[in-house]
Protein backbone atom coordinates (compact mmCIF):
# COMPACT_ATOMS: atom_id res chain seq x y z
CA UNK A 1 0.00 0.00 0.00
CA UNK A 2 2.37 2.49 -1.04
CA UNK A 3 0.44 5.25 -2.34
CA UNK A 4 -2.48 5.10 0.47
CA UNK A 5 -2.62 7.80 2.14
CA UNK A 6 -4.26 7.81 5.89
CA UNK A 7 -6.57 9.98 7.83
CA UNK A 8 -6.87 10.53 11.32
CA UNK A 9 -9.90 12.51 11.34
CA UNK A 10 -11.28 9.92 9.04
CA UNK A 11 -10.64 7.27 11.12
CA UNK A 12 -12.23 8.74 13.99
CA UNK A 13 -15.40 9.92 12.35
CA UNK A 14 -16.18 6.64 10.24
CA UNK A 15 -18.30 4.84 12.20
CA UNK A 16 -20.25 7.53 13.68
CA UNK A 17 -21.21 8.99 9.92
CA UNK A 18 -21.74 5.02 8.83
CA UNK A 19 -24.44 4.83 11.49
CA UNK A 20 -26.62 7.75 10.06
CA UNK A 21 -25.70 6.70 6.26
CA UNK A 22 -27.02 3.43 7.17
CA UNK A 23 -30.50 5.48 8.18
CA UNK A 24 -30.37 7.64 5.91
CA UNK A 25 -29.46 6.61 2.34
CA UNK A 26 -31.55 3.47 0.36
CA UNK A 27 -31.56 0.14 0.22
CA UNK A 28 -29.70 -0.58 -3.01
CA UNK A 29 -28.51 1.79 -5.41
CA UNK A 30 -25.06 3.53 -6.49
CA UNK A 31 -23.72 6.65 -3.94
CA UNK A 32 -21.29 9.07 -5.26
CA UNK A 33 -18.85 10.51 -2.87
CA UNK A 34 -17.42 14.10 -3.68
CA UNK A 35 -14.14 14.57 -2.59
CA UNK A 36 -13.28 11.15 -1.19
CA UNK A 37 -9.87 11.99 0.23
CA UNK A 38 -7.75 9.40 1.07
CA UNK A 39 -10.44 6.88 0.26
CA UNK A 40 -10.78 5.36 3.76
CA UNK A 41 -14.06 6.14 4.25
CA UNK A 42 -15.19 4.54 0.71
CA UNK A 43 -14.15 1.58 2.18
CA UNK A 44 -15.48 1.82 5.67
CA UNK A 45 -18.72 2.57 3.93
CA UNK A 46 -19.04 -0.16 1.07
CA UNK A 47 -17.88 -2.53 3.70
CA UNK A 48 -20.80 -1.05 6.07
CA UNK A 49 -23.44 -0.39 3.35
CA UNK A 50 -23.31 -3.81 1.08
CA UNK A 51 -26.15 -3.60 -0.99
CA UNK A 52 -25.08 0.00 -2.12
CA UNK A 53 -22.29 0.45 -4.53
CA UNK A 54 -19.76 3.12 -3.94
CA UNK A 55 -18.39 5.71 -6.16
CA UNK A 56 -15.86 7.69 -5.09
CA UNK A 57 -14.30 10.47 -6.12
CA UNK A 58 -11.29 13.39 -6.16
CA UNK A 59 -10.05 16.08 -7.97
CA UNK A 60 -6.41 15.15 -6.56
CA UNK A 61 -4.27 12.30 -8.07
CA UNK A 62 -2.79 11.60 -5.22
CA UNK A 63 -5.41 11.18 -3.28
CA UNK A 64 -6.90 8.39 -6.16
CA UNK A 65 -3.98 6.46 -6.20
CA UNK A 66 -4.71 6.28 -2.48
CA UNK A 67 -8.36 5.33 -2.53
CA UNK A 68 -7.41 2.62 -5.18
CA UNK A 69 -4.71 1.48 -2.79
CA UNK A 70 -7.04 1.38 -0.01
CA UNK A 71 -10.06 -0.28 -2.27
CA UNK A 72 -7.35 -3.16 -3.46
CA UNK A 73 -6.30 -3.84 -0.13
CA UNK A 74 -9.91 -4.59 1.19
CA UNK A 75 -11.28 -6.06 -1.77
CA UNK A 76 -14.92 -5.16 -1.82
CA UNK A 77 -16.90 -5.76 -4.73
CA UNK A 78 -18.96 -2.95 -4.54
CA UNK A 79 -16.53 -0.54 -4.62
CA UNK A 80 -15.66 1.28 -7.80
CA UNK A 81 -12.52 3.16 -9.15
CA UNK A 82 -11.96 6.18 -8.04
CA UNK A 83 -13.45 9.59 -10.86
CA UNK A 84 -11.54 12.45 -10.95
CA UNK A 85 -14.53 14.97 -10.47
CA UNK A 86 -13.36 18.66 -9.27
CA UNK A 87 -17.04 20.31 -8.05
CA UNK A 88 -15.93 23.62 -9.09
CA UNK A 89 -14.59 23.29 -12.47
CA UNK A 90 -16.73 21.00 -14.37
CA UNK A 91 -19.75 18.89 -15.08
CA UNK A 92 -19.67 15.55 -13.50
CA UNK A 93 -19.27 12.20 -15.56
CA UNK A 94 -22.36 10.64 -14.31
CA UNK A 95 -25.54 10.64 -15.61
CA UNK A 96 -27.69 9.22 -12.64
CA UNK A 97 -27.14 8.15 -8.76
CA UNK A 98 -29.09 7.76 -5.88
CA UNK A 99 -27.50 9.79 -3.33
CA UNK A 100 -24.83 12.11 -2.96
CA UNK A 101 -22.25 12.35 -0.18
CA UNK A 102 -19.41 15.09 0.76
CA UNK A 103 -18.01 14.90 3.88
CA UNK A 104 -15.25 17.40 5.31
CA UNK A 105 -15.61 19.04 1.96
CA UNK A 106 -17.30 22.56 1.75
CA UNK A 107 -15.18 24.09 4.70
CA UNK A 108 -11.75 22.85 2.81
CA UNK A 109 -12.70 24.34 -0.65
CA UNK A 110 -13.92 27.82 -2.10
CA UNK A 111 -17.61 28.92 -1.71
CA UNK A 112 -17.72 28.10 -5.86
CA UNK A 113 -16.47 24.34 -4.76
CA UNK A 114 -20.23 24.13 -2.29
CA UNK A 115 -22.57 26.04 -5.76
CA UNK A 116 -20.55 23.21 -7.55
CA UNK A 117 -22.09 20.47 -5.28
CA UNK A 118 -25.50 22.04 -5.49
CA UNK A 119 -25.59 21.98 -9.38
CA UNK A 120 -24.01 18.39 -9.38
CA UNK A 121 -26.24 16.98 -7.10
CA UNK A 122 -29.64 18.23 -9.11
CA UNK A 123 -27.80 17.44 -12.44
CA UNK A 124 -27.69 13.38 -10.83
CA UNK A 125 -30.00 13.02 -8.61
CA UNK A 126 -33.40 11.69 -9.13
CA UNK A 127 -36.48 12.74 -7.23
CA UNK A 128 -36.34 11.96 -3.97
CA UNK A 129 -32.48 11.36 -3.97
CA UNK A 130 -30.48 12.29 -1.31
CA UNK A 131 -27.44 14.80 -0.66
CA UNK A 132 -25.17 14.17 2.69
CA UNK A 133 -22.73 16.56 4.06
CA UNK A 134 -20.89 16.41 7.55
CA UNK A 135 -18.83 18.64 8.70
CA UNK A 136 -18.73 21.78 10.81
CA UNK A 137 -21.23 24.84 10.31
CA UNK A 138 -21.78 27.77 11.64
CA UNK A 139 -25.22 29.05 12.91
CA UNK A 140 -26.54 32.58 13.05
CA UNK A 141 -23.23 33.61 12.01
CA UNK A 142 -21.56 32.96 14.78
CA UNK A 143 -19.38 29.26 15.66
CA UNK A 144 -20.90 26.69 17.88
CA UNK A 145 -17.71 25.92 20.12
CA UNK A 146 -14.51 27.68 20.53
CA UNK A 147 -12.50 24.76 18.83
CA UNK A 148 -14.37 25.49 15.36
CA UNK A 149 -13.96 29.23 15.82
CA UNK A 150 -9.70 28.13 15.80
CA UNK A 151 -10.17 25.72 13.38
CA UNK A 152 -12.41 28.13 11.30
CA UNK A 153 -9.16 30.82 11.71
CA UNK A 154 -6.94 27.66 10.48
CA UNK A 155 -8.51 27.30 7.63
CA UNK A 156 -8.55 30.92 6.19
CA UNK A 157 -4.54 31.64 7.07
CA UNK A 158 -4.08 28.76 4.89
CA UNK A 159 -6.62 29.77 1.96
CA UNK A 160 -8.52 32.91 2.11
CA UNK A 161 -11.40 31.39 0.41
CA UNK A 162 -11.98 28.77 2.64
CA UNK A 163 -13.71 28.50 5.79
CA UNK A 164 -16.66 27.18 8.18
CA UNK A 165 -19.61 27.90 6.08
CA UNK A 166 -23.11 29.59 7.52
CA UNK A 167 -25.78 26.87 7.52
CA UNK A 168 -27.94 29.38 6.19
CA UNK A 169 -26.29 30.11 3.28
CA UNK A 170 -25.57 25.97 2.53
CA UNK A 171 -29.45 25.49 2.71
CA UNK A 172 -30.19 28.49 0.83
CA UNK A 173 -27.88 27.24 -1.86
CA UNK A 174 -28.90 24.07 -1.84
CA UNK A 175 -32.78 25.24 -1.91
CA UNK A 176 -31.48 27.36 -5.38
CA UNK A 177 -31.08 24.22 -6.80
CA UNK A 178 -34.01 21.69 -5.59
CA UNK A 179 -32.54 20.36 -2.59
CA UNK A 180 -34.28 20.79 0.86
CA UNK A 181 -32.84 19.96 3.78
CA UNK A 182 -34.83 17.49 5.58
CA UNK A 183 -32.96 16.42 8.59
CA UNK A 184 -29.75 17.43 10.77
CA UNK A 185 -28.00 15.34 13.33
CA UNK A 186 -25.93 16.90 15.89
CA UNK A 187 -22.21 14.28 15.98
CA UNK A 188 -19.30 14.39 17.66
CA UNK A 189 -16.77 17.15 17.74
CA UNK A 190 -18.70 19.52 17.14
CA UNK A 191 -19.94 18.53 13.99
CA UNK A 192 -23.31 17.98 11.83
CA UNK A 193 -24.83 15.54 9.62
CA UNK A 194 -27.27 17.49 6.92
CA UNK A 195 -29.32 15.47 4.75
CA UNK A 196 -30.99 16.68 1.57
CA UNK A 197 -33.35 15.61 -0.35
CA UNK A 198 -34.12 16.45 -3.88
CA UNK A 199 -37.32 18.23 -5.20
CA UNK A 200 -39.13 16.83 -1.26
CA UNK A 201 -39.65 19.97 1.23
CA UNK A 202 -39.05 19.10 4.64
CA UNK A 203 -38.60 20.73 8.43
CA UNK A 204 -35.13 20.38 9.83
CA UNK A 205 -35.09 17.97 12.57
CA UNK A 206 -32.32 17.68 15.86
CA UNK A 207 -31.16 14.56 16.60
CA UNK A 208 -28.08 13.89 18.64
CA UNK A 209 -25.58 11.47 18.21
CA UNK A 210 -24.53 8.97 21.65
CA UNK A 211 -20.84 9.12 21.85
Amino acid sequence: MLDALFSPAAARNAAFIAEVLMRVLPPSGLVLEIASGSGEHAVHFARALPALVWQPSDPDEAARRSIVAHAHAAGLANSRSPLAIDAIRQRWPVTRVHAVVAINMIHIAPWGATIGLMAGAEATLAEGGVLYLYGPFREGGAHTAPSNAAFDDSLRARNASWGIRDIEAVVAAARAHDLHLTERVAMPANNLSLIFHRGRRGSAVDREVTL
